[in-house]
């Protein structure tokens, strides 16, 4: 009988030298590694029945040690970076990124079944990675779907993506190699290598700072990189005032609490500035 605590075993000897020459795995790497053990085993309960439970969801993970969002892009700089990516046939999935705050996995997982444009909303039911050069699906960072609601202008935009690879599909013909609906995928159907849109955020920077066709900014994009376009959405919906339990449902937090101590210094800048909100607030309140 496979135990979590054996499970737990496991990822604790993967940390410390489960890498090639016995070098450790980051905490990363063997969250991607939990992800294929718990569907394997949550098969075996519920496809195969060979098991009464799944043990590796009571599984413990090594604590991912990550320091705080640094400086991100203010959202004039956010939209400065669209502008250029418009202009590539990804565009819609740097769109999608900067305005629901989902990881890369989530996005490059997508099914066009999991996108409603008349609502407009998207359902991030999954997450795709590579381990081994191997492209793996699995769940969630955290185990659940969520559903995100999208503004009518990022609709239009996954319209448009969409009418775009439609077209592809034609021209390609039978050398069409899709064999599901993903929305994001190569120009011959096949999904996106995930490395594939994080080294062009840095080759659309580049492009924004050095045209070709126009005169340099005055205010060149300081570096960043794909996982900053989340913590861009979540910073600026915080300023801008919307609940944390509200940003950590967009951003698929488990709870709160992990979304207070990622952005704790937007936190701390809003309380900063309550004392003064309150004051306004009753100095202009109607008696």
């Amino acid at each position: 009988m496979v135990r979590s605590a054996t499970i737990t075993k496991l990822y604790r000897d993967l940390l410390n030298g489960g890498g090639r020459n016995g070098k450790p795995l980051s905490p990363t790497t063997i969250a991607h590694v939990h992800t294929v053990v718990r569907k394997a085993l949550r098969d075996a309960v519920v496809i195969d029945e060979i098991l009464p439970n799944n043990p590796a969801e009571r599984a413990k993970l090594p604590r991912n040690q990550r320091a705080e969002p640094g400086n991100v892009w203010t959202p004039a700089q956010l939209r400065e970076f669209l502008k250029v990516a418009e202009g590539h046939r990804l565009f819609a999935f740097y769109r999608l990124a900067a305005y629901t705050g989902a990881r890369r996995g989530e996005l490059l997982n997508l099914r066009w079944r999991d996108i409603d444009l008349d609502v407009p909303e998207v359902r991030i039911k999954g997450s795709s990675s590579v381990i081994d050069g191997k492209r793996v699906e699995g769940t969630t960072k955290s185990g659940r779907s969520r559903v995100v609601s999208l503004d009518e202008e990022t609709a239009e935009v996954l319209r448009e993506h969409r009418a775009r690879q439609v077209a592809e599909k034609l021209v390609a013909g039978e050398e069409w190699k899709g064999t599901d609906d993903y929305v994001f995928t190569t120009g011959w159907g096949e999904p996106i290598y995930p490395d594939t849109v994080t080294s062009l955020v840095a080759k659309l920077i580049a492009a924004y700072n050095a045209p070709k066709d126009r005169p340099r900014p005055k205010k060149p994009l300081p570096h960043a990189r794909l996982h900053d376009l989340r913590h861009v959405h979540a910073t600026t919906l915080l300023l801008a005032g919307v609940p944390v339990h509200v940003v950590a449902a967009r951003l698929g937090h488990a709870d709160p609490a992990i979304t207070l101590r990622v952005y704790a210094h937007v936190i701390n800048e809003q309380m900063a500035m309550a004392a003064d909100v309150f004051a306004s607030v009753v100095k202009d309140a109607a008696a």
